[in-house]
């Protein structure tokens, strides 16, 4: 009897073990699969505003807060604009002073919690940048998608579309520079976006099931008098772009890509992410598995083999970006020798690789958009 009981207690103890694994797998892989769009993701830090002053901001020392370049900085309910960093200024060895280019709305206090941001614009086009646009409706596969369209004197329109923890405001980064080449914008709210379809289950697919929202953001475009396409991608919006031109059935009216740090692999991406919530490392294949059991998603054996390429590709991408690493984007150039150019921009954090220096991201873009206007 003392025998039987101490295995029962035994296997209760293993069962219980066993839940709280999984439950913690489920936990960690919530990261990456409920990251709302518009919140920043784990690998962001949190910031505290020391001091304000004419011109100048002064925040926590950090990493992040020495990054080269010009951020959006948000906080709940505020957003502004800093410039680069004047560390000659720096009151304390703890802090760092940016310049403060604006502030959008509400107000930055001493001890508010803030966090930098690629996004420069909030709003819509007319009110962030003044360029007219109008607001539309995609027919997606879940319901209708809002959308801006900027109109363009050319037939091969740009559709937008954004990663984790951004939204379609990301887009207006580009715009005054892509109005300029006279080319049409698309820029698309897709599933679990505000105002757009929730996904079934309310998880986010990091792009295995959202280009389908892209692929119908492509019919709406054919259908209103574009002769052909560019998909412009950051972060999942990037693996969007790459698997529309796999699987749409109209990616023969697909002239190109952009890609801004793309996640071409899922599960590094999802392991990053939990890892930057202090996900013990044990527990990261947990979190692999329960996201596979949770989405349908599967592993690769080779992530930059799972989208073969027939068009031209322009990746921009930076070497330090702790979200999607940047070596699989120069595999994935090395197995497309033909069609992709990889435009390396240093000290550029995920989704970002405009905001460090925008006007050679925009010459490399310019370069790489000419011939397929």
């Amino acid at each position: 009897m003392r025998t039987v009981r101490a295995t029962a207690a035994a296997v209760t103890v293993a069962l219980a073990a066993g839940a709280a694994s999984v439950a913690a797998g489920r936990l960690a892989s919530d990261a990456a699969l409920k990251a709302p769009p518009g919140r920043p993701l784990p690998t962001e830090p949190r910031l505290t505003v020391h001091a304000t002053a004419a011109g100048r901001i002064t925040l926590t020392r950090q990493l992040a807060s020495l990054r080269p370049g010009t951020y959006g900085l948000a906080g709940d309910g505020t957003h502004a604009v800093v410039g680069p960093a004047l560390t000659a200024a720096a009151p304390s060895a703890d802090t760092v002073v940016r310049r403060l280019e604006r502030v959008t709305h509400g107000t930055l206090t001493p001890g508010d919690h803030v966090w930098l941001t690629p996004n420069l614009y909030v709003g819509d086009p007319r009110g962030a940048l003044g360029l007219d646009h109008t607001d539309v409706t995609v027919p997606g596969e879940l319901g209708p998608l809002p959308a801006w369209f900027l109109p363009g004197a050319r037939d091969t329109w740009v559709i937008a579309a954004h990663g984790l923890g951004t939204t379609r405001e990301h887009a207006m980064n580009l715009m005054g520079f892509l109005h300029g080449q006279r080319l049409p914008v698309l820029a698309l709210a897709h599933r679990g976006d505000p105002g757009a379809p929730r996904p079934p289950d309310g998880l986010n697919h990091l792009g295995h099931t959202e280009w389908r929202d892209l692929d119908a953001a492509i019919r709406h475009a054919l259908a209103h008098g574009a002769r052909q396409v560019v998909l412009l991608g950051w972060s999942t919006g990037a693996t969007m772009a790459l698997r529309a031109a796999t699987h749409s059935p109209v990616r023969d009216r697909i002239s190109g890509l952009v890609l801004d740090s793309p996640v071409l692999d899922w599960q590094t991406t999802l392991k990053a992410l939990a890892r930057a919530r202090r996900t013990p490392g044990a527990l990261l294949p947990l979190a692999v598995r329960a996201a596979q059991g949770r989405t349908g998603l599967h592993p690769a054996p080779d992530p930059t083999a799972e989208s073969p390429l027939t068009v031209p590709a322009l990746i921009l991408h930076g070497p330090g970006d702790e979200v999607a690493p940047w070596t699989l984007s120069r595999r994935f150039a090395a197995r497309h020798p033909t069609l992709v150019t990889l435009h390396e921009v240093p000290d550029a954090p995920h989704a970002a690789a405009w905001n460090p220096s925008p006007k050679p991201y925009e010459e490399a873009l310019r370069r790489f958009l000419t011939p397929l206007m």
